[in-house]
């Protein structure tokens, strides 16, 4: 049967009921397969059933083009109107735990490879609707073959902030950097793990290179010794003084750029500052040392503060830093905490209200 229908310039209703018929009519003659090849609101009105009888199996040998690709909606990068709420300026907006191995230098001068949390971020204008997350991780893996350094994580972010056409940008790196320490008296070496992070950020044109390092030691309580040294003086009564496991979280400004702040110079810095670290590889003569240490520097968090303090403004490399310290008590059921800030980049009136529940350092 031929169906010859009239092409009109603006169809009427006539027009498009003779339309539905012709259709209605091939599709009681026309396969599933070729009913589904349709365009599925088409194929809904084939049917008749109020839902299009889909294909049900993934497409393997299906190619993506230009013109197909040039179909797809991208909403993130759709007008003003799409906005909802309030149409203001974000400060960051990205993604956050993307892992990847990176290669980092070592002061010795060998190279490793260490499995690295990013997390990258831009600003977004008030009149933008979103971002195209995955840019940030394509802008980031074309430079993450390279030995990583500072120089490596800028071209990162120059590529991703043209990208994305924004004004302020930031990427940090978070990974655990071991490093070979040696016990106090039993000759014995063991690797100590130090969670560091490199963050790179960009605002209002200005660069700053930051460095944060958890440093793990241990903190005996001067007051509770003292308190002990009085009983055994004064009633012969044996007691012992009460210490703990303590975090420093380090946050420095990398100021100079002809003089390489190593993550290990950081370290050393921490422990030239507070040098009762916790120990790896201990035998008993290693124990008893580290029971001596500990007596010849007790150490009140207020003290940590400042102790680390001191050998942060000696060193010409340091500009701005942050020390937020937190003694985990044995003897209380709470902690005790102390926050010292030098200059503008870290200064705040008011911290995240979990701040300090992440300083607790898991062996």
């Amino acid at each position: 049967m031929t169906i010859e229908t009239e092409v009109l310039d603006t169809p009427d209703r006539d027009a498009a009921k003779a339309a539905l018929a012709i259709l209605h009519a091939w599709g009681q003659k026309a396969t599933q397969a070729e009913i589904a090849a349709l365009d599925p609101a088409v194929a809904q009105m084939v049917n008749g059933t109020g839902y299009p009888a889909f294909n049900r199996i993934y497409p393997t040998d299906f190619t993506v083009g230009a013109n197909y690709k040039a179909t797809l909606p991208d909403l993130q990068n759709g007008p003003s109107s799409l906005i909802r709420g309030a149409q203001q300026l974000i400060q960051h907006v990205g993604i956050s735990n993307f892992r990847l191995p990176i290669r980092y230098h070592s002061r010795g001068g060998g190279d490793l490879q260490l499995e690295t949390s990013v997390t990258g971020s831009v600003s977004l204008d008030a009149e933008k609707k979103g971002i195209n997350m995955s840019r940030i991780m394509r802008s980031f893996y074309r430079h993450a073959e390279a030995t990583f350094s500072f120089d490596v994580i800028e071209a990162a972010l120059d590529d991703y902030k043209a990208d994305l056409e924004s004004l302020d940008a930031r990427i940090q790196m978070r990974f655990s950097f071991p490093m070979k320490i040696a016990s106090l008296r039993s000759g014995l070496t063991g690797y100590q793990y130090y969670d560091l992070a490199l963050e790179l950020v960009e605002q209002e044109g200005r660069r700053k290179k930051i460095v944060h390092l958890d440093y793990v030691y241990s903190s005996t309580c001067p007051c509770s010794l003292e308190l002990s040294e009085h009983a055994r003086a004064t009633r012969g009564q044996l007691a012992t003084p009460h210490s703990q496991r303590s975090v420093a979280r380090i946050s420095v400004e990398d100021l100079d750029a002809r003089e390489c702040l190593w993550f290990e110079d950081l370290i050393d810095l921490c422990r030239r500052a507070v040098p009762t670290e916790t120990q790896v590889m201990v035998k008993r003569e290693d124990e008893q040392a580290f029971a001596e240490l500990n007596a010849a520097n007790p150490i009140f968090v207020e003290d940590a503060a400042r102790l680390f303090c001191e050998q942060l403004l000696a060193d010409t490399r340091v500009g701005d830093f942050r020390i937020v310290a937190s003694h985990q008590e044995s003897l209380h059921s709470h902690d005790a905490i102390s926050v010292l800030t030098q200059g503008d980049t870290f200064a705040a009136q008011s911290f995240d209200p979990k701040l300090f529940n992440t300083l607790f350092h898991v062996g």
